[in-house]
C-alpha cells in the first residue's frame, strides 16, 4: 500500500464561470467587429497597441540581430532535431490502395489541412520553443500557410527569441496578438487575416477556454491544462537529479504538480530534503515554494508493481523513469503524454531541443490521446473505387442493411446500380 511522505493539497474547484463568460464575449466581439475589437482588448490586455499588428521582415530582421550567438545556434540545433524527428513521424504514415474484392478498390491518404494557426504564449515566461512545436511540426506536414500568433512582452511587441523561433519555424505570417483575441483573429478572420482551419498550440486558462468554444467552428490541437510531471524511481536514483527534475516542472507555476513515486523510502527522504536544499537556489524560488508546496508529493509503494499501477492511474503528461530496470517500466506504463527511459533522458530535453514534441495531454488526458504530432495537420481521408463486377458484389448487401436501417433511399440508390449493370 503506497505511503505518502508528501502529499498535495490541492486548492479548492475554481469558479470557472467567469473565464467562460469572459472568453464568450471576447469572441462575439471580434466575430462582429473584427479588427476594431482585437485592438479594444490588446489595449486593455497587454497595453499593445501599434500601427499594425502583423509583424513585418524589418521587426524578423532586427529580433535576429539582438539574439546572442550561442542562443541562435542552440535553436538552429533544436530546430533540426525536431523536423527529423516530424519527418519521421510523417515518414510512418503509410497511404495505401488494395483490391478488397474483385473489382473493389480501397485506399488511403493524408492531406494536409490549408491553413494552420499557431498560438505561442509568452506570459510569464517567453515560450520559443512552442513555435517550433506548432509551426515546424505543421510546416513538415505539409501544411501550406501557418499563421503565427504571439503576445506582445511587456508591451514591446514579440520577444525576440520567440519571434526569431517563429521565423525560423517557417512561419508564413506573424501576428503580435495576444490571448483570447489571438485565438478569435483566427479562428473568424479580420481585415489582413484571412480564417484559419485548425488552431493548435498551449496557453494559460482563457486560451483553453477559447479553444473548447472555438472548435467547431475550427479543429483544435488539444485542450492542455497546467504542466505536470511524475517520476519512478527505484533505490538506484540520484535524489539530486530527482529534485532538479521536480523542481524544473514546477517552475511553470503554482498550478504544476510535481509527484515521485518511489519504491524506496531512503530515496524519497533523500529527494524531499533535497528540494529544500535547491529550491532556495534558483531564481524562481518564490513560485517553486507555492507549487511544490501545494501540489508537491513524494509516494512510496511497495515494488514497481505498484509504482507502474500509481503512474498509470495518475496519467501524467511528462513521465520519467530513474530505475535499474527502466526498461521494465517502459514495456509496461500506458498512460502518459511523453516518457523519459533512464536518468539520462529529462523533461528539459524533450522541452526543448531533442526533438519530440512538447505539446500534451495534462489532467489525466493521456489515458485517452497523445499529444501534438505531424498527424494532426494531416487528415487521414479514403477512397473508393469500383467496377462493375465489383458493384454488384456489393450492392445487394448494401441495399439489405439499408432496408434492416429503414432507409430505403438509401436501398434504392443500391439496387438502381444492381439493375442497371445486370442488364
Amino acid at each position: 500500500m503506497a505511503t505518502y511522505l508528501k502529499q498535495a493539497t490541492p486548492p479548492a474547484e475554481a469558479d470557472l464561470r467567469a473565464v467562460r463568460d469572459t472568453v464568450t464575449e471576447i469572441l462575439e466581439r471580434v466575430r462582429t467587429d473584427g479588427l476594431a475589437a482585437v485592438r479594444e482588448y490588446s489595449r486593455r490586455f497587454d497595453g499593445w497597441d501599434p500601427p499594425s499588428f502583423k509583424v513585418g521582415d524589418e521587426e524578423i530582421a532586427a529580433a535576429r540581430s539582438k539574439l546572442a550567438p550561442e542562443v541562435l545556434a542552440s535553436l538552429e540545433f533544436a530546430h533540426a532535431q525536431i523536423r527529423r524527428f516530424a519527418e519521421l513521424q510523417r515518414d510512418s504514415m503509410l497511404e495505401f490502395e488494395e483490391e478488397t474484392l474483385p473489382g473493389v478498390i480501397l485506399g488511403q491518404k493524408h492531406i494536409p489541412i490549408a491553413n494552420v494557426g499557431a498560438y505561442v504564449p509568452s506570459g510569464k515566461y517567453p515560450m520559443l520553443m512552442s513555435a517550433q512545436m506548432s509551426i515546424l511540426t505543421a510546416k513538415v506536414a505539409g501544411v501550406s500557410r501557418v499563421v503565427g500568433c504571439a503576445p506582445p512582452f511587456e508591451g514591446r511587441g514579440v520577444y525576440p527569441e520567440v519571434l526569431w523561433s517563429m521565423h525560423l519555424a517557417g512561419a508564413d505570417e506573424v501576428w503580435a496578438v495576444g490571448g483570447v483575441q489571438a485565438l478569435a483573429m483566427l479562428a473568424f478572420g479580420v481585415e489582413g487575416l484571412a480564417p484559419v482551419d485548425l488552431i493548435a498550440g498551449p496557453g494559460n486558462m482563457y486560451v483553453a477556454e477559447a479553444k473548447r468554444q472555438l472548435f467547431g467552428q475550427v479543429g483544435i490541437d488539444l485542450l492542455a491544462g497546467p504542466t505536470e510531471i511524475l517520476i519512478v524511481a527505484d533505490g538506484s536514483a540520484d535524489p539530486e537529479v530527482l529534485a532538479a527534475d521536480l523542481l524544473g516542472q514546477a517552475e511553470h507555476g503554482p498550478t504544476s504538480p510535481a509527484v515521485l513515486v518511489t519504491t524506496s523510502a531512503a530515496v524519497g527522504e533523500a529527494t524531499l530534503a533535497e528540494v529544500e536544499r535547491q529550491l532556495p537556489l534558483l531564481p524562481s524560488a518564490e513560485v517553486l515554494r507555492e507549487s511544490w508546496g501545494a501540489l508537491g508529493e513524494v509516494i512510496v509503494v511497495a515494488g514497481r508493481d505498484e509504482a507502474a499501477a500509481v503512474a498509470d492511474r495518475y496519467a501524467p503528461e511528462h513521465l520519467e523513469v530513474h530505475a535499474a530496470d527502466a526498461d521494465w517500466y517502459a514495456d509496461r506504463l500506458s498512460n502518459y503524454g511523453t516518457l523519459c527511459v533512464g536518468e539520462e533522458a529529462t523533461i528539459t530535453f524533450s522541452d526543448k531541443a531533442i526533438g519530440t514534441n512538447h505539446t500534451l495531454p495534462t489532467g489525466r488526458a493521456a489515458r485517452y490521446t497523445g499529444g501534438l504530432w505531424v498527424g494532426k495537420f494531416l487528415k487521414t481521408v479514403t477512397y473508393q473505387r469500383c467496377t462493375r463486377a465489383g458493384a454488384l458484389e456489393i450492392a445487394p448487401h448494401a441495399a439489405l442493411l439499408s432496408d434492416a436501417e429503414l432507409m430505403p433511399g438509401h436501398a434504392r440508390s443500391a439496387r438502381v446500380r444492381e439493375e442497371k449493370y445486370r442488364r
